[in-house]
């Protein structure tokens, strides 16, 4: 039996797996306590582990996405430092603060974080033997740089050509003393309050001093680096709970029918506007020989405030585990976490999207040959139209998509998670007594 600790931002996208993680460690005699914004409490106590309130001044503030915080205002790599900046790298102190609490109240064998919680910078640029060992979860694609791919958020395949190395040296360089220059200073300047050194490499790459890193995907749908950080693991995906309480509705049943169904998203966070995916999805496909199910990801249906033809249906949430095996296309905005499901489902996707680590998604999806990237956040009807008659009438993207759901079988995110904490935690043990 081990004591860890769990540190994860609140938004889904970060603590979801977190929990499922924290759960089966709880189910094999661990005691676990997760730090999280406060209304992630009970979520956390239905687990069976215990809650640890981080202070919302440590936590991601997705406000700032909605409110006149400038912004709105910002693009492209204006954005991109804004939001490193104000959404992570800004809550740093009050997380570490947080850590450095719990840390001195109980002994705890190994810490789990996110990787958006920076607030472990200061540890592990320490002394390691004065911390647990740490892993680190990733919520997006890899972002380590690399002399074999582009630097993460330009969406570009990977190449270890001459010229192409020489494009992914000019373009990191580019990217790290350059363009987020304004990121790494400051989070350099938060180390420097914190009595911390500096960091010793782009911050993006600070992953390389965890214990472990763990990549909650396969090697088959990241691109393949010659210069992996050692500490790196895949451990397949971590797939939520299988859903329980869902009822369907009465239209259920005929997607059993001939006609190949399609599904789209935009997720659970980029809904706001659905004239950006679900509404040129819905009329691309509105003569097609489909059946279309479309998602909103929880603002009322009743919202949509376009025409619905006849071949679609439309709710605010259906549980993948029951939707996926059903559907025969996904189009998606590319949400990490939706498109790793659709793939190990042996679903093929049509992604658009152009926000957060979208980009870096959807050019995994075309370059593993399981689905079409867009290269768009906001496609046209007839784009998306074209894609999903591809998607259909080229059995290699189903082909691709079911290789890619057998190397996910293959693999159980959790047991694997734990087996490491294990193995850091035997490792420190051994050095102690050495």
């Amino acid at each position: 039996m081990s004591e860890i600790l769990i540190a994860a931002l609140s938004p889904v996208g970060h603590i979801g797996p977190l929990l499922t993680v924290a759960r089966g460690l709880v189910d094999r005699g661990d005691r676990v306590t997760v730090l999280s914004g406060a209304g992630r409490a009970d979520d956390i106590r239905a687990t069976g582990a215990t809650p640890a309130t981080l202070t919302a001044k440590g936590d991601l503030d997705l406000a700032l996405l909605e409110t006149d915080s400038g912004r709105e205002e910002a693009s492209g790599i204006k954005r991109l430092n804004f939001d490193i900046i104000r959404l992570f790298v800004a809550p740093m102190p009050h997380q570490t603060k947080a850590l450095s609490d719990l840390m001195s109240q109980t002994r705890f064998d190994a810490i789990l974080a996110d990787y958006g919680f920076f607030g472990v910078l200061p540890f592990v640029l320490g002394d390691q033997s004065a911390r647990p060992p740490l892993l680190l979860y990733g919520t997006t694609p890899l972002m380590f740089s690399s002399r074999d791919t582009a630097p993460s958020g330009l969406g570009l395949p990977p190449s270890t050509s001459s010229l192409g190395r020489l494009r992914n040296r000019t373009l990191n360089l580019l990217s790290h003393r350059v363009l987020l220059r304004q990121s790494q200073k400051a989070a350099n300047y938060q180390l420097h309050r914190l009595n911390s050194r500096e960091l010793p490499m782009f911050l993006l790459d600070s992953g390389a001093l965890a214990d472990r890193f763990i990549a909650p995907t396969v090697p088959e749908f990241d691109y393949p680096r010659t210069d992996l950080p050692a500490n790196v693991r895949y451990v397949g995906m971590v797939h939520p709970a299988p859903a329980t309480n869902f009822h369907s509705p009465v239209w259920w049943p005929k997607l059993d029918g001939d006609r190949p169904v399609v599904h789209v998203t935009q997720g659970t966070i980029d809904n706001a506007d659905f004239s950006r995916l679900l509404r040129p999805t819905i009329e691309a496909l509105a003569d097609e020989n489909v059946m279309v199910v479309a998602t909103t990801g929880g603002p009322k249906v009743s919202t949509l405030n376009f025409p619905i033809p006849p071949n679609t249906y439309v709710a605010e949430h259906i549980p993948h585990d029951v939707l996926l095996p059903k559907v025969d296309v996904m189009v998606t905005n590319g949400g990490y976490g939706a498109v790793q499901r659709a793939l190990a489902t042996g679903v093929p996707l049509v992604v658009a999207g152009n926000t957060e680590d979208k980009p870096e998604v959807a050019a995994r999806v075309a370059w593993s040959g399981a689905g079409i990237d867009l290269r768009t956040g906001t496609p046209t009807a007839k784009a998306v139209r074209n894609a999903v008659r591809d998607v259909l009438g080229d059995g290699r993207y189903l082909s691709r998509a079911r290789e890619l759901e057998v190397a996910y079988a293959q693999r159980c995110g959790v047991a694997e998670i734990a087996a490491l904490i294990d193995e850091v935690v035997g490792e420190r043990r051994a050095a102690v007594t050495s």
